[in-house]
């Protein structure tokens, strides 16, 4: 788990960090979720913020509380999570690399190129393959 940092509300970090987790497979559908108590002493926080977090992950549909067990990962929680991302980075990224590529009169091969480029990059730095 990512260290808690001043990027804004401790409860939100922490739930984006379990959030996290199930995006890349580290926390498995059905699996159980760490406890308030565990996150708690983990992060060094309250009880109290650490199982707002975990509310945060039930209200978006990711977990689900099985009375008397504790918090598990909800089925299919990994696929709406992955598609949520998915719009919300072509909002964040996609869209504006587009706009600023028309700006400056980037056609659509030349961006193409570009951005094959960088993934190559990326995928080399990080010991990958294209």
């Amino acid at each position: 788990m990512a260290p808690v940092n001043d990027s804004g509300p401790i409860f939100v970090q922490i739930a984006d960090e379990l959030a996290d987790q199930v995006a890349d497979g580290g926390l498995a559908e059905d699996g159980r979720l760490p406890s308030a108590n565990d996150l708690a002493a983990f992060y060094r926080v309250n009880p109290a913020t650490a199982a707002r977090a975990l509310t945060v992950l039930v209200e978006e549909g990711l977990a689900h509380k099985r009375r008397g067990v504790g918090m598990f990962v909800a089925p299919g929680a990994r696929d709406r999570l992955v598609r949520r991302r998915r719009r919300q980075f072509a909002d964040k990224y996609v869209r504006p690399l587009v706009a600023e590529a028309a700006r400056l009169g980037v056609d659509q091969d030349e961006l193409v190129t570009l951005v094959r480029g960088e993934w190559a990059s990326a995928m080399v730095s990080a010991g990958g393959t294209t």
